[in-house]
């Protein structure tokens, strides 16, 4: 079912003829609330299991089917005026991802997340580059990014980077212990790095641009 649902989506975004905005709130108009319900159902929950230690056991691939969804909601946004509930859940609650992506689960499925991250901050930016600047004439665009940098510099200012490891092997953010065998040259997966860092660096740009007193900025 995520599966259909997720290629239905992508197949109306491709389109060049179809009205997608009609096409699109038609399809997830009602599965709006039923879609939320599945993040919080999928998300919430401890993935320390061995279930999500291998990214080929169907608990994990049926994540990573969610995790794909997600992906498509988020691209399928941009269409609609006023964003689903649905589509905009991700940035609303948006702490889930953050635990999961410091949670035991595979490396596989965490860097999806940190990809999938990555694409959130840089929606405002597609946003502009349709419509010009939104956000003052788009109050929900503004709330989903201000939640989504509240929550990723709150756990930043915490342990959350220094949990998260930089390849499938034993090299961290926080650390520089080196792979088996001693190879310690180029271990460390420079994508998930430089995504890292990106939803780091645009969660601080908005909440001084947007919102942050004098204090909150030092």
């Amino acid at each position: 079912c995520l599966w259909t649902l997720t290629t239905i989506i992508k197949d109306v975004l491709k389109d060049k003829v179809l009205p997608k905005a009609g096409i699109l709130k038609k399809l997830l108009a009602p599965l709006d609330a039923v879609l939320e319900g599945f993040y919080n159902s999928i998300l919430f929950h401890h993935f320390d299991g061995h279930h999500y230690t291998s990214p080929y056991s169907e608990a994990a691939n049926n994540l990573i089917s969610f995790i794909d969804l997600l992906e498509a909601l988020l691209a399928s946004r941009i269409e609609l005026e006023l964003p689903l509930r649905c589509q905009r859940v991700l940035f609303l609650k948006v702490s889930y991802v953050l635990n999961l992506i410091s949670s035991s689960i595979h490396y596989l499925i965490k860097k999806k997340f940190i990809m999938l991250l990555k694409k959130c901050v840089l929606y405002k930016s597609r946003e502009d580059a349709k419509s010009g600047s939104l956000l003052l004439q788009n109050p929900s665009l503004y709330e989903d990014m201000l939640a989504l940098s509240d929550a990723v510099l709150q756990v930043v200012n915490l342990t959350w980077l220094n949990r998260i490891p930089l390849s499938e092997k034993a090299s961290y953010f926080g650390g520089s212990e080196a792979a088996p065998g001693g190879d310690t040259q180029g271990g460390s997966d420079q994508t998930v790095l430089r995504a890292l860092s990106l939803v780091v660096l645009k969660a601080l740009e908005f909440k001084f641009q947007k919102s942050a007193t004098e204090a909150e900025i030092k």
